[in-house]
């Protein structure tokens, strides 16, 4: 198994262990299809929970930590060996997973850096040298009469930046500038003759821009393989897992209600309006103002009411009466009742359908008349403002909910709404239309002395 990694020897026992692998080779490894989606799936929870932090706009210090409780909730494992097989399978998994189109790419390639990223600055500086020696970077550092010559220029940068002026022994390295593009744009290196003089503290800009530029054109590499050899060759097997991974949702299981139980069809009015995301509130708006909804709606709203505690006798009931002025009783029996029962787990299968994630609503495409998926994807900006001004949030929060729609974090716009509407922080992000219903109830419990 060609792995690129660095060692670093254990001060106890002067054993090696690896760390930080740089993923050039995929390992030649036989690997169980339930490791295989498991590892892919603890990582997408590290890197999911890095684009929420970013986007939260947490500092890098609080992004470290961050980082390093992400990893251990999610990518630890008993034997050391069996820690760095994962971390390199779940990697290539995911490289298979994200290669596929433009947006993914742009996406698993700026969570991968910024996950590289922190793990080098966790490293020692030996063992962060021997990752630059290991991964034969095309970096020397500076001689002993190249720095006393540029000391003096180098001890001005570290002044301008509070810091402490480099000791005698201290380690540069000369690079051409654009290779450090953070450093020059942020003023933190003295650039001559086209070359910045970097310090080891700040090495990881260097190595972060050569991982960044080697993952990059391996994705594109990967997704010409996909595409033309492996998507056919193993669409029974692996491309069903591959194609799914992208939108799998991570989190509780919302099939059944959780602590508020059951709600009534005397209940729902209220509390889709105090409760619901504004997903399944719009739906809910559609079905009452229409008398009908698409099939697309239908499920959507329908296994989030599920999820919410509609019983299936309600759940009957409250569609019936919806679509009375335009849907027979005798043709509502014929042609949907069927797909409400199935839903439930009363018919075919009898399968328990889960309410739909964020990600799943998020990813759909809609036809004319629809009116499922995500309002913060799918609705015009026009359209949005009104809606979110309806659900009571201010005009100040609006624009910070449309800042977050417009850089395509739109679970995030979720959160914020929620926020906005509750008066309340929430740091856990909305993942999940449920998850929003249910710490709603909580927050208005906690405020009222019993659910609105």
């Amino acid at each position: 198994m060609e792995v690129f990694q660095s060692h670093r020897k254990s001060s106890s026992n002067n054993v090696f262990v690896s760390i930080l692998p740089f993923y050039r080779s995929a390992p030649p490894l036989e690997v169980r299809l339930e490791d295989f989606e498991f590892f892919a799936m603890d990582r997408l929870r590290v890197l999911k929970g890095i684009s929420d932090g970013l986007c939260r706009g947490k500092k890098p210090e609080e992004m470290e930590k961050l980082v390093v409780d992400l990893w251990k909730a999610n990518m630890r494992h008993p034997q050391a060996v069996e820690e760095v097989n994962k971390d390199i399978i779940s990697h290539f998994v995911l490289r298979l997973v994200y290669c596929r189109t433009e947006e993914l790419r742009k996406w698993f390639l700026s969570m991968e850096t910024t996950l590289f990223r922190h793990r080098f600055r966790l490293e020692s500086s030996e063992a962060q040298r021997a990752l630059m020696s290991e991964f034969k970077l095309p970096y020397k550092a500076v001689s002993n009469a190249e720095f006393e010559s540029v000391k003096d220029k180098l001890g001005q940068v570290a002044r301008s930046m509070g810091q402490n002026l480099p000791a005698a022994d201290a380690i540069f390295y000369k690079v051409p500038f654009e290779e450090v593009p953070d450093l020059v744009s942020g003023r933190r290196v003295f650039i001559h003759k086209g070359h910045a003089y970097v310090a080891m503290n700040q090495v990881v800009s260097l190595v972060v821009t050569q991982f960044r530029s080697y993952i990059s054109k391996a994705l594109i590499l990967t997704n010409r393989k996909w595409t033309s050899t492996i998507r056919e060759q193993e669409k029974d097997r692996l491309t069903p897992i591959v194609e799914a991974l992208c939108t799998s949702y991570l989190g509780p299981d919302y099939s059944q209600p959780q602590e508020f139980g059951e709600i009534s069809i005397k209940d729902i009015d209220q509390v889709a309006k105090t409760s619901f995301p504004l997903c399944m509130r719009h739906l809910f708006e559609k079905v009452k103002e229409d008398h009908h909804l698409k099939h697309g709606g239908r499920m959507q709203l329908g296994l989030f009411l599920k999820g919410v505690g509609l019983k299936l006798d309600d759940a009957l009931a409250f569609w019936k009466a919806e679509f009375a002025p335009k849907v027979s009783a005798e043709r509502f029996d014929k042609e949907y009742a069927y797909n409400i029962r199935h839903n439930y787990g009363r018919e075919g299968k009898r399968t328990d359908y889960t309410p739909y994630s964020c990600q799943k609503i998020i990813s759909v495409t809609l036809g004319i008349g629809d009116h499922h998926g995500c309002p913060y994807r799918h609705f015009s900006e026009e359209n949005l403002r009104a809606a979110l001004v309806r659900m009571g949030v201010s005009s100040r929060a609006v624009e910070d909910v449309m800042d977050k729609v417009h850089n395509r974090h739109y679970q995030l716009a979720c959160t914020l709404t929620f926020e906005a509407v509750h008066g309340s922080s929430y740091d856990a992000g909305i993942n999940h239309p449920n998850q929003y219903f249910i710490d709603s109830q909580r927050v208005l419990q906690s405020k009222n002395g019993s659910v609105a």
